[in-house]
């Protein structure tokens, strides 16, 4: 185990925010996060867990102190003659984790290829990319309570997985930590091609789906997201700043009236909209306020354009989240996690 004290955090969010942590605490093993959690408990100090912080915004410092996991080993168990269960560290880059499963012949999580984070925050947040998410292939999720330090494994049906959603996300459940994520994946390839972007993507490049293998369609998306989505290594941004809204058939009804192009998606609660869409729609795909500006391939993206600090980035998303209720009707929310924003901030929904 780790530790610092005043601690800059600015490698440690990939919107390459300016913050510091009082201390930050990186663990190597599950006994080292119960010695952790047992002195937080003891000090009764503030404290958060993150990832790699591709999913963070840093309003100001944090007063408190940071966990950081580096559990890193991979166990595979063979379940019957096509499947497998993957289990992986919460700290194991997400996408490498990806591009260990193909090189081995694991097939299941092509679709999730280039997103950034770390398979624990892969399980929180159930990522999801072209028509998969990351609850779909995901067996079961090793956790430690942090109230007691008492190791616990969740089936994915305890996980209360939703678009975005998890468990480990609601206020009212008991706050754990993910450990390691177990993964159903398969030895025989079959390609998830819901998406229909993703589908003319593959046809626009002249491949015949029939042809297709794992690493194709993993080449294919890394390219598109390397296309649309900055590196965050050259360019600072969360990825996708808001989540796509979901409305019922009359809203929806009545904007396909004013706007019949509108993309949209069939979603378990409704009608899923295009965020990105609607933020380009209202003008914003492009511009900026001061160093933080709207990504000019992709308006679903926030990005530090230079210096920006996390009040900057909240202005920008306040405007934009204004005029696309102003013009649409709709309320934009964060995908993002906002960590330490003032109590009237308008991302509530309110104006």
């Amino acid at each position: 185990m780790t530790e610092y004290t005043d601690y800059s955090l600015i490698h440690h969010n990939t919107f390459g925010l300016p913050a510091r942590c009082h201390r930050f605490i990186e663990y190597s093993g599950v006994d080292e996060l119960c010695e952790a959690l047992s002195q937080l408990r003891a000090e009764r100090t503030p404290w958060m867990h993150i990832g790699r912080g591709s999913n963070l915004v840093f309003v100001g410092d944090y007063e408190g102190t940071i966990l950081h996991s580096a559990l890193t080993g991979i166990d595979v168990e063979a379940v019957g003659s096509d499947e497998v269960l993957v289990t992986a560290g919460a700290g194991i880059v997400w996408d490498d984790l990806v591009a260990w499963t193909l090189q081995r012949g694991y097939y299941g999580l092509e679709n999730l290829s280039l997103i950034p984070g770390e398979v624990g925050a892969a399980a929180v947040q159930n990522i999801g990319a072209y028509g998969v998410e990351a609850a779909r292939f995901i067996d079961s999720v090793q956790t430690v309570d942090a109230a007691t330090g008492h190791p616990a494994t969740l089936p994915c049906s305890e996980c209360r997985y939703a678009y975005r959603h998890s468990v480990f996300k609601e206020a009212d459940a008991p706050r754990r930590i993910v450990t390691a994520v177990t993964f159903r994946l398969r030895r025989t390839f079959t390609p998830h091609l819901d998406y229909a972007a993703l589908r003319d993507r593959i046809a626009a490049d002249g491949i015949d789906c029939a042809a297709l293998t794992a690493d194709m369609l993993r080449s294919i998306i890394v390219r598109i997201r390397r296309e649309k989505l900055p590196d965050p290594d050259q360019q600072g941004s969360a990825g996708s700043f808001f989540m796509n809204p979901v409305v019922d058939a009359a809203t929806f009804a009545a904007l396909q009236a004013a706007h019949p192009d509108i993309p949209h998606y069939p979603a378990p609660d409704g009608i899923k909209l295009s965020a990105g869409w609607l933020i380009d729609r209202a003008g914003w795909r492009g511009r900026s306020m001061g160093p933080a500006g709207v990504w000019g391939k992709q308006a679903l993206v926030l990005v530090n354009l230079g210096g920006a600090t996390g009040t900057d980035v909240l202005r920008l998303a306040a405007a934009v989240q204004r005029d696309v209720l102003r013009q649409f009707g709709i309320t934009l929310r964060p995908e993002a996690i906002l960590v330490g924003e003032s109590p009237d901030w308008p991302l509530d929904g309110s104006i």
